[in-house]
């Protein structure tokens, strides 16, 4: 590792679900957000090229408005969907246009997973980024990672000048087969290298748990966020950099700042609740999506895929028939729908959390035919 990284506070502000009024962002509550994190002693903003508006946004609301030194920034290159090594690189030079930032605190190789990893070797990446530090328009570097443990252990075998990770970590997630929370947890520690928390709520739906667990944590820590319950476990571990919080509005954001400015970890008693509610999450039959809707840019048939599924698993998790068809109308009015899906693939190449799209859209399509 090169070097010491700046001390940011454990709570990062993920700047992917922003607030929005209709399609576009609300620059006004960002920038409240982003002031009552800043007074909160907390510095580390996380944005990335592909987070649609979100670098356009973070320049009016932080950089416009903040002295560079009073923050540090993280932005991200995706060479996912990219055509070529040109375009990849290009990148940077667009998300410093967008962002004004002049040069990235933390600069990330993107998700990178089984099916995308080769591209980044192809295309130079690893030494891009190395090139772009010496310059000074990145201070540190590492990447996000969607992957198995194997995968993590070559890459950071591979380059062990990386500063750090990037991992999904949740308690959700802690022990599921295909995410493999824990085993890439441990093998990041293994080698040193600190840890970036994203995912901490598992898109939103920590914050909203089925009525068991919100019930295991009401007898145990009445009034606390079921957020605040998500984001303490990854906080309790060690190695954690900072932790993503992708909070999309003012309420959120005080109550992020409120349990994690005075951080305690989370006692015994409270982790045997948290493992009582992993034994809920690993029985359910949801569909584990985080609605980062990677898999919408490149359907040709654009269905709604995040929509489709956040509307089903209102009645699979939840049971809540009837707002569940209402959802799967909104999403698919005017538009195609599951059974449009003309099996491409293109969505569960690029999806980070390894859903069967393909086999969820054909159930989705079935059920709400029958409906």
């Amino acid at each position: 590792m090169n070097g010491k990284l700046p001390e940011t506070g454990k709570l990062g502000f993920g700047l992917m679900r922003l607030p929005r009024t209709g399609p576009a962002i609300n620059v006004k509550e960002t920038s409240e957000m982003v002031d009552i994190f800043l007074e909160n002693g907390f510095t580390y903003f996380d944005t990335a090229f592909v987070y649609i508006g979100s670098e356009a946004a973070i320049k009016k609301a932080l950089i416009d408005r903040h002295p560079r030194e009073s923050y540090t920034l993280a932005d991200k290159l995706f060479a996912g969907m990219v055509p070529g090594e040109k375009a990849a690189k290009a990148e940077l030079d667009t998300s410093l246009k967008r962002t004004g930032a002049g040069y990235f605190d933390y600069y990330l190789l993107h998700s990178l997973s089984e099916n995308n990893y080769e591209k980044y070797d192809k295309y130079h990446l690893w030494d891009f980024v190395k090139e772009e530090k010496e310059k000074g328009r990145i201070k540190h570097y590492g990447f996000s990672f969607h992957g198995g443990p194997e995968l993590l252990d070559k890459l950071l075998t591979e380059h062990p000048d990386v500063e750090f990770v990037q991992l999904q970590l949740n308690y959700a997630d802690w022990e599921d087969p295909k995410v493999r929370s824990r085993e890439v947890y441990e093998t990041a520690r293994r080698h040193g290298k600190p840890i970036v928390v994203m995912e901490p709520v598992k898109g939103g739906k920590l914050a909203n748990p089925p009525k068991t667990v919100k019930a295991i944590f009401d007898a145990v820590n009445p009034g606390a966020s079921y957020a605040s319950w998500a984001i303490r476990f990854v906080a309790s571990l060690d190695g954690i950099l900072t932790i993503l919080s992708g909070m999309s509005n003012v309420n959120q954001m005080e109550d992020n700042v409120n349990f994690m400015k005075n951080f305690v970890p989370l006692n015994e008693r409270e982790m045997e609740a948290v493992r009582q509610a992993q034994k809920i999450f690993n029985e359910a039959k949801d569909i584990p999506c985080t609605a980062c809707r990677y898999c919408v840019e490149g359907c040709p048939k654009q269905i709604d895929i995040p929509g489709v599924f956040s509307a089903r698993n209102k009645q699979l998790v939840f049971g809540r028939i009837e707002e569940s068809r209402d959802d799967y109308l909104r999403a698919t009015e005017g538009k195609s729908g599951p059974a449009d899906c003309i099996k491409c693939g293109n969505c569960e190449k690029v999806c980070p959390q390894k859903i069967d799209i393909i086999t969820r859209l054909e159930d989705c399509a079935a059920y709400y035919n029958n409906l």
